[in-house]
């Protein structure tokens, strides 16, 4: 080979390996132009670390989500177990004066003691429904701590109905009274939270801090007789 072949062929090497300007550092910071030059470009490793970590991030936000919806609704379920025990010892008390009486099997009519006691179990167990309703609905719709403070004077209140119906039919009228007032303090906050959901999910107005701040304020006002 001479010397002006040699020369030749170092310019034609020169030419075709030496980057023109920044053109190396173009392609090095140029994004994938298909995804099989981005999968070439990701080590498998770092895939699998990746997969990895957004599966304990999902599964985190799962277990951070069920934790607030047992937050948002624990007090709620305490006044509800609490009533469900409120309740059994109604039908304790009626079974226990059915059985004074010396009879078989279960009788709606019997002395004045057993009807007293049976009338006011009956009364009672009418309204629990709405007041199942009206305790969950204030609760998760409006605030919480509120309405499960509402929901124990309205057990408080019920004791106090059915202990005074044993005695005379006009010492649980104040029982009466008071359980109605707690009971319509819960549809209002149920009423005023579910009327708020509507405004943000049309209009974005979202009135929740004022609803609890309300409630909260009139809540201890329900001792009040």
């Amino acid at each position: 080979m001479g010397v002006s072949s040699f020369t030749e062929y170092n310019s034609l090497s020169l030419f075709h390996h030496q980057p023109v300007g920044n053109a190396s550092d173009e392609r090095l910071h140029r994004p994938p132009t298909s995804s099989s030059d981005a999968e070439l470009r990701i080590p498998a490793w770092w895939k699998v670390l990746d997969l990895s970590a957004h599966g304990s991030i999902g599964e985190h936000t799962t277990v951070k989500m069920e934790h607030d919806i047992l937050e948002g609704t624990v007090l709620l379920a305490i006044v509800t177990l609490i009533s469900a025990i409120q309740n059994a010892f109604f039908a304790h008390k009626v079974e226990h004066e059915n059985t004074k009486q010396n009879t078989r099997g279960f009788q709606r009519t019997g002395s004045p003691a057993f009807e007293r006691v049976y009338m006011a179990n009956q009364n009672c167990v009418d309204a629990y429904p709405t007041f199942l309703a009206v305790l969950w609905c204030a609760g998760i719709f409006c605030s919480q701590a509120p309405a499960a403070f509402g929901g124990l004077m309205y057990l408080f209140v019920r004791q106090k109905y059915f202990v005074g119906y044993l005695g005379e039919k006009t010492q649980s009228t104040p029982g009466y009274i008071f359980g109605k007032r707690i009971m319509l303090f819960l549809f209002l906050m149920s009423l005023a939270g579910i009327i708020n959901f509507f405004l943000v999910q049309w209009f974005g107005s979202n009135f929740e801090v004022y609803l609890k701040m309300i409630s909260s304020t009139i809540s201890p006002l329900l001792i009040i007789a």
